[in-house]
């Protein structure tokens, strides 16, 4: 009796041990760190903004006729000092090198409003032989150059001031579209009595001159210099100064107007971008 109650002991445990066994699972999963965090890095990727500024530059031209006017009479040469507004969109992609370099393309397209006008006159009076009357003439000559947009296709180099400050240089190409326009006119009348009389003695006589215009698209260069401030997570801010070069170039060839222009511009903007995360 005593070994039929042992034997039924070990039967049992047996029993236990075996449902035990067979509640586990088969492959019990094996432990698994999580991921390193990932830092946030605002800088590397492509982004897409809005700009807007002004533009200023010194368009040193020369002509072969007397077509600018002055307080002295007509001249040849003229500095016009073409101003106004500009804005556009740019895009780019920048690299983050070494966690405080930057490395970027961009390239952008500006809409522009910067011109110049140079207008006047100049009158002489001219006895006749007879000295009975005296004839007034007066040349007047109107003159205009345009910037009416431009483009550029730069790249970027810059430091980190701090994890959300950059100071960057930039260089490149550019490309641009620009006007010049000129027309003169004449008048002459009679005037009496005598050589200084101031009575008009005679109808007033109009000869307008052709109206010359000419656009061209030349290429150039640009380079400048800009820092740039983020905020809000990707978004960021930039104020930014560009200096661009197309060199000379002479408008109205062949028509006795022939006037070389030096196309030099400043540009001084804002933009604001977003850049998305690769």
């Amino acid at each position: 009796m005593k070994r039929f109650l042992l034997g039924s002991t070990a039967f049992m445990a047996l029993i236990a041990s075996s449902a035990t066994a067979a509640d586990l699972p088969a492959n019990a999963p094996l432990y698994q760190p999580p991921p390193p965090a990932v830092l946030y890095e605002p800088w590397t990727g492509l982004y897409l903004g809005v700009n807007a500024g002004y533009s200023a530059g010194i368009w040193t031209s020369d002509s072969l006729a007397s077509i600018f006017p002055s307080d002295s009479g007509f001249l040849t040469s003229a500095t016009p000092n073409l101003k106004g507004w500009q804005a556009g969109g740019q895009t780019g992609f920048n690299w983050l090198i070494n966690g405080s370099w930057l490395l970027g393309l961009e390239a952008d397209v500006q809409a522009a409003g910067a011109r110049a006008n140079s207008n006047g006159f100049a009158a002489t009076s001219t006895p006749t032989p007879d000295n009975n009357f005296n004839v007034v003439a007066k040349q007047t000559s109107s003159n205009q150059w345009q910037l009416p947009w431009f483009a550029t296709l730069r790249g970027r180099i810059g430091g980190l001031a701090d994890a959300g400050t950059l100071i960057y240089v930039t260089g490149g190409a550019a490309v641009g579209e620009f006007k010049f326009s000129t027309q003169t006119a004449l008048t002459a009348q009679l005037f009496g009595p005598g050589p200084t009389g101031t009575t008009p003695a005679g109808p007033l006589i109009v000869v307008v001159g052709p109206s010359f215009s000419q656009s061209a698209v030349r290429i150039g260069a640009a380079a400048g210099i800009g820092v740039e401030q983020k905020f809000l997570g990707n978004w960021s801010g930039r104020l930014e100064y560009l200096y661009l070069d197309f060199g000379s170039f002479t408008f109205l060839s062949g028509t006795g107007v022939d006037t070389k222009v030096q196309l030099r511009d400043n540009i001084f903007r804002m933009a604001v971008g977003y850049t998305f995360r690769p």
